[in-house]
């Protein structure tokens, strides 16, 4: 579809029309020394007609704010992300936003100064350093209000890795389709004989449970919702619920159910399925190949970055959902009859 011709062409409407990454037409538009030796001449050309046809011009105001800003972008993140017992989680978001950033020739900033208080932190705090970076990513599995209220209010660049509901205006953000993704999961499911299925899990609280179970209890009204806990009283839940599958909301809490079925003379898969929905963000080691879906980490952590240098140069926020990644595994199987 081609662009809006009411509106300002950006440096994504270019990157679209050329088939390129928005960062490969930020190297050509800026003339960066090393653009050559990383793109190939084909590409580069081929960029260079779209403006050319399109009649693309930056804009200036843009342009003074690119040639002043210092090329530095921020990252922020509401959870220890190394070393902790979470950073197999975060990794993957964390090598995006720096192949992203080392291509557009721009250094990364970790704000660690913030300090922690009644079990919180905040972008802004007494000390806060937050201009010394022309923008910044954030990170984390629940953002604080306040601080996108104000971020927002401010006109700071910033986009959220992970969907974020809007807080006094547009909160950009490159997140995971997880609506998309358990529906799928679902549609396995049924398609493999089973019709009692229910979700363990929170279903609740930050943007990424809500749209999990929004996508579960869209494919599946009225089925139970049962709650995480000690490995014992969640078994107890599922055995009570007369389920024949059930999608678990943490990676953690699937390993701890399928342990103690397994303790018990309950068979995963044979007597009961389990799906997990999305990667372990706490430590569960386990030799079971779970069946569910796999978040694109590394290419939220990418786009990001992409989004962020989209916006430093005064293109308008954007919302993205990318499709997750279905796994096999072998937790998955047909219902017992």
């Amino acid at each position: 579809m081609p662009p809006d011709p009411s509106r300002r062409l950006t440096q994504r409407d270019i990157a679209r029309l050329a088939g390129v990454s928005q960062t490969t037409v930020s190297l050509v538009l800026n003339n960066r020394a090393d653009a050559e030796s990383r793109i190939p001449a084909e590409t580069r050309d081929r960029v260079l007609r779209v403006i050319r046809e399109t009649g693309y011009v930056a804009d200036p105001a843009a342009r003074r704010l690119a040639a002043g800003r210092n090329r530095i972008l921020g990252v922020f993140t509401y959870e220890p992300v190394f070393p902790s017992a979470t950073g197999d989680f975060f990794h993957p978001f964390l090598v995006g936003i720096e192949e992203c950033a080392e291509r557009c020739g721009c250094d990364l900033l970790l704000f660690t100064s913030a300090p922690t208080v009644a079990g919180r932190k905040r972008v802004y705090h007494q000390d806060h350093r937050l201009r010394l970076a022309d923008g910044c990513v954030l990170l984390g599995r629940e953002l604080d209000r306040e601080d996108l209220s104000r971020l927002v209010a401010e006109g700071y660049p910033f986009v959220s890795v992970g969907r974020r509901d809007d807080a006094g205006g547009t909160v950009p953000y490159v997140g995971a389709d997880y609506p998309a993704a358990v529906k799928e999961l679902v549609a396995r499911i049924r398609a493999m004989g089973h019709e009692r299925i229910a979700y363990l899990g929170h279903g609740q609280g930050p943007e990424s449970y809500a749209d999990r179970f929004r996508g579960f209890a869209e494919a599946v009204p009225d089925a139970p919702l049962l709650a995480p806990g000690e490995p014992a009283a969640m078994v107890a839940r599922v055995l009570v619920a007369g389920v024949t599958a059930v999608l678990a909301e943490e990676y953690a809490d699937a390993v701890a159910l399928t342990d103690l079925l397994g303790k018990r003379g309950i068979s995963v898969p044979g007597d009961l399925s389990v799906v997990t929905l999305g990667d372990p963000t706490r430590p569960a080691p386990t030799d079971i190949d779970f069946t569910g879906f796999r978040i694109p980490r590394r290419e939220m952590g990418r786009l990001a970055v992409e989004d962020l240098t989209e916006l430093i140069e005064g293109g308008s926020p954007a919302q993205r959902l990318l499709p997750c990644e279905f796994a096999e595994g072998a937790t998955l199987a047909p219902a017992r009859t």
